[in-house]
């Protein structure tokens, strides 16, 4: 079953694209949809022009009210009055639609349009701005504001309704300055007149353009910011992966020899921890590649020195005739095939060791049960040479995780060794024992001893100080390193040491976790 982080990354949008720029996109996005928000400013605008739709329908039904009944005098002064407090254009028409009274012809104006062609490239730039925010939007089109030819009523539409419904009608229009004008048409009395109210609603444009270029402002400054800070992060991220990624493409093409990995040792975050990750994988990497060189090596040696000693003996056979010599001859050549044999069982055992325990499923072993096992079948095939091997155990046993049949090839190994230089019926003692988390299990010989000096060459491959009573090639070499490999394979250590109790001799000692001091 897939990982589910593979799954994820498997499915993750942009992944042709390098990280700069996915940066970049997953940074900017959110402020770019924030700069739409200058586009949903039009629902801002509707309303409030919704609000000064009923403003201008209060207003001029109120104007209407007060002109309604009184004196033409009155009229015209209320006109001028309420032109200039509400900043607006106020007109009168009579029952056959004649413009009669105009506030801006009986007193001056209260406002102006600006004139095309005498704006600030501000304002051009502000009225592009409001005609593309309407193109997006979809906003429905406005009438151009502009004064008829004819001063009668029916020259507004607003006003011809208005008399023929005897309602009050509002019509909007645009300015040629882009502004709003409100235009609202209510009936004066009884007897037919009209009033007609022009207002140029020019604050809602301008707070509509102080709202737009301030969010504007702030997104572009929000904008600048992030893309800075997202190249910086791009920078800090992506140029250490791709020192990273070089070092180790070069490392696999293995074209340079002393290829440094960057440790990025002033790094505390995860970059860091990558890059030493991979810098101590590469070493290790080496390691392993430079063991199997010295073991290419060191096979090719053992091997040439059996098979160099087999052709000989193979070619003297054509030419001896002496029946005692050809029979040596032919025990000569027996054994360079049993050791050549031999040699190429362990050395395929250690070259197997780590893929196989990195497959295994470790299960809990009892490893007083298994050294008794043990002992008990080398007894019974007179493997220990009839040299006594004796057992102490901790109370309460003592348990481990790993693979048995590997524990078993340490333990016979140990045994092997101590076997091979101890005398003739002198003891060898097992001792297992629990403290600090570890089982320990030594296995103490009577022999010479290990210098201390040669404790870490005993563990190498092909190693051959051997007992001097002992049959040429009877050993591989191979014993000591291929368990302290398994040891190692199993989260343990395997080490040399003098006897605990001073006397002469060996003690190899596996140390291995304690399965139940750590389930707790």
């Amino acid at each position: 079953m897939a990982d589910p982080s593979e799954r994820l990354l498997r499915f993750e949008p942009g992944r042709r694209l390098s990280l700069t720029p996915r940066l970049l996109i997953i940074n900017l996005l959110p402020l770019l949809l924030l700069g739409g928000g200058v586009f949903y400013l039009d629902s801002y605008r509707k309303q409030l022009l919704n609000e000064r739709y009923k403003l201008a329908r209060v207003e001029a039904q109120i104007t209407a009210e007060a002109l309604a009944g009184a004196s033409r005098e009155r009229q015209e002064a209320l006109l001028i009055q309420i032109g200039k407090e509400q900043t607006m254009r106020l007109r009168m028409f009579d029952a056959e639609g004649k413009l009669w009274a105009d506030s801006f012809a009986l007193a001056e104006p209260s406002f102006a349009f600006d004139k095309p062609g005498d704006e600030t490239w501000q304002e051009d730039l502000a009225r592009w701005m409001d005609r593309a925010v309407d193109t997006i939007v979809g906003a429905d089109p406005i009438p151009d504001y502009v004064e008829p030819d004819d001063p009668d009523a029916d020259a507004w539409p607003e006003l011809k309704r208005a008399r023929e419904e005897n309602l009050t009608q509002i019509q909007l229009r645009d300015a040629s300055d882009g502004s709003p004008v409100i235009n609202t048409a209510a009936p004066v009395g009884l007897l037919g007149a009209t009033l007609l109210t022009t207002r140029n609603a020019v604050d809602i444009t301008q707070e509509v353009r102080e709202a737009r270029s301030t969010l504007i402002l702030a997104v572009l400054l929000a904008l600048f910011m992030s893309t800075l800070l997202s190249l910086y992060m791009a920078r800090t991220i992506v140029t250490p992966l791709r020192m990273l990624a070089s070092a180790t493409n070069r490392v696999r093409l293995g074209r340079e020899r002393q290829v440094e990995v960057p440790r990025l040792p002033g790094r505390r975050d995860e970059i860091g921890q990558l890059a030493r990750a991979i810098a101590d994988m590469t070493d290790t990497l080496r390691q392993r590649i430079d063991a199997v060189e010295h073991f290419a090596a060191d096979v090719a040696h053992e091997i040439k020195n059996p098979l160099a000693s087999l052709r000989s003996a193979l070619e003297s056979l054509g030419t001896v005739d002496d029946r005692d010599l050809r029979h040596q001859l032919n025990a000569i050549a027996a054994h360079d095939v049993r050791r050549i044999d031999r040699l190429v069982s362990e050395i395929s055992e250690a070259s197997r060791i780590d893929a196989e325990l990195s497959r295994a499923t470790f299960e809990p072993i009892d490893l007083v049960a298994l050294a008794q096992n043990i002992v008990g079948r080398r007894e019974t095939r007179d493997e220990n040479g009839g040299r006594p091997v004796t057992i102490a155990q901790p109370i309460g046993g003592a348990t481990v995780m790993g693979v048995p049949v590997r524990l078993e090839r340490v333990i016979d190994n140990l045994l092997d060794n101590a076997v091979s230089f101890s005398p003739s019926r002198a003891p060898i003692e097992v001792v297992i024992d629990r403290a600090d988390g570890l089982v320990t299990l030594s296995v103490s010989d009577r022999g010479p001893g290990i210098p201390e000096e040669a404790r870490e060459k005993v563990f190498r491959r092909f190693h051959s100080d051997r007992p001097e009573d002992e049959g040429f090639g009877q050993h591989s070499g191979l014993g000591l390193a291929i368990a302290r490999t398994i040891a190692e394979g199993h989260g343990g250590t395997l080490i040399a040491e003098s006897r605990a109790d001073g006397d002469e001799g060996a003690c190899l000692v596996l140390t291995l976790p304690d399965a139940l001091a750590n389930r707790r």
